[in-house]
C-alpha cells in the first residue's frame, strides 16, 4: 500500500512534469521519465510507458489552454495528429521489443539532440 509520503512524491513529480509541459508546450515526458525512475523506482520501459499515461491529460490541459489563448493555427493539427498517432503506435510497439539498454540509449540520444538543437 502506498504511503502518504510516496503519494506526495508522486504528486510533486507530476506537478513538475505538468509545469514543464505547460511552459514549453512539450518536454514533460523528458522530465517524467527520470522522475518516475527516481521517485517510483520503475525500470526503463515501465517509466516510459507510465510517462505517456501521465502526459496524456497534461497535454490535453495544455492544448485547451493554448487553443483558448489563440496560440496555434488549426491547419496543422489534423495532419500532425495523424502522424503523431502513427508514430506513437510504432514507438509503443518498439518499446515492447527493444531491450532496456536500447531504450535508454535512444532516450539519451534524443535528449542530447534536443539540447544541442536548443544551443544552435
Amino acid at each position: 500500500m502506498k504511503t502518504i509520503a510516496q503519494n506526495l512524491k508522486n504528486a510533486l513529480a507530476g506537478a513538475l512534469t505538468g509545469a514543464v509541459n505547460g511552459l514549453f508546450g512539450a518536454g514533460g515526458g523528458m522530465v517524467a521519465v527520470p522522475l518516475l525512475k527516481g521517485v517510483t523506482g520503475y525500470g526503463e520501459k515501465r517509466a516510459h510507458a507510465t510517462a505517456i499515461a501521465v502526459i496524456a491529460p497534461v497535454c490535453a490541459a495544455s492544448a485547451i489552454t493554448y487553443f483558448l489563448g489563440g496560440f496555434f493555427k488549426g491547419g496543422v493539427i489534423i495532419p500532425a495528429s495523424i502522424g503523431a498517432v502513427a508514430g506513437g503506435f510504432v514507438g509503443a510497439k518498439l518499446l515492447g521489443v527493444l531491450p532496456d539498454i536500447a531504450v535508454k540509449i535512444i532516450f539519451i540520444g534524443v535528449m542530447l539532440a534536443a539540447g544541442v538543437r536548443l544551443l544552435l
